[in-house]
């Protein structure tokens, strides 16, 4: 019996690493959802597909027709960029035969937990599994909050002051230190990096201690994302948080990007409230597995 179309497109159907001449069509892929695709999108859009500078592997899949249609960022994260079904197990074979390098697996919902079911068995246990984390996006100011005057840029001789509360914040989220391994420094460069785009954000009170911070982490042409909000213990339960977002926001809307999103674990009811009522909307959902 001869095969059937299906199985022949299947067939067709390739799986490779990306390189320089596919530049353009990966950023055709990507700028197809900028506010999904923003953490790969902002890497790519600054250094190419050049794994030393990428810091991980682009892997492409195509269609029988030879489009490039799905993205697989294989890096410190797995990351998976418009990928149906076909994609996903092509993308999962190469993983499950690379081995498992990477810290976390993060991406849309549906795609990320058809990709987890198929690498468990070869990757697992993980340590965490958030299979549902509301991606928000707003493109304007909060109507319904005043922007806190005290939040600013951070300063380069702040980062100091700022770093113990970069620490909290990556350790409440994803529940180790950041100053592991190399005792923090691949952090606090990253830290610095951001204070020196002018994308690292913060209210100090008098004694210089942080109350509030957040950074601008991902940014394209398109959208930006907001990534490690956080107040300090003493001072959760006052909508401070509210009030320094809705002035991060008006930052990123002003000086950085039209589009201005976040993700968030859907357990996080206080911090869902707070991001609807500065203004933000949901419009997708991400997983994310950690290791």
């Amino acid at each position: 019996m001869l095969p059937g179309p299906f199985a022949v497109a299947r067939a067709l159907a390739t799986t490779r690493v990306l390189e320089s001449p596919d530049l353009a069509d990966t950023l055709e892929v990507l700028h197809r959802d900028p506010v999904a695709n923003a953490f790969v999108a902002t890497r790519v859009e600054a250094v190419g597909l050049d794994p030393w500078r990428l810091g991980g592997e682009m892997w492409g899949w195509f269609d029988a027709d030879g489009r490039l249609e799905s993205l697989c960022y294989a890096g410190a994260n797995l990351v998976l960029v418009n990928a149906g079904p076909e994609a996903v197990r092509a993308f999962a074979e190469r993983a499950r035969r690379q081995g498992r390098r990477c810290s976390s697996i993060v991406g849309p919902a549906e795609a990320t937990a058809t990709l987890w079911a198929l690498l468990e068995r070869s990757w697992g246990p993980a340590r965490e599994v958030r299979a549902h984390q509301p991606l928000l996006s707003t493109t304007t100011s909060a109507a319904e909050v005043a922007p806190d005057p005290l939040v600013r840029r951070v300063r380069r001789i702040e980062i100091d002051a700022l770093m113990p509360a970069c620490v909290a914040m990556f350790t409440e989220e994803v529940g180790i230190s950041p100053l592991a391994g190399d005792g923090g420094l691949l952090y606090q460069a990253r830290v610095a990096e951001l204070i020196g785009a002018g994308r690292s954000f913060a209210r100090f009170d008098e004694d210089g201690q942080v109350v509030f911070k957040a950074e601008i982490g991902a940014v394209t042409s398109g959208a930006c994302q907001i990534q490690g909000v956080w107040v300090a213990p003493e001072h959760r339960g006052r909508r401070i948080s509210e009030a320094g977002m809705a002035a991060v926001l008006d930052f990123a809307l002003a000086d950085v990007a039209p589009v201005v999103s976040l993700y968030v674990n859907d357990y996080n009811v206080r911090a869902r409230a707070a991001y609807r009522r500065v203004g933000f909307r949901e419009v997708g959902a991400f997983m994310s597995v950690l290791f």
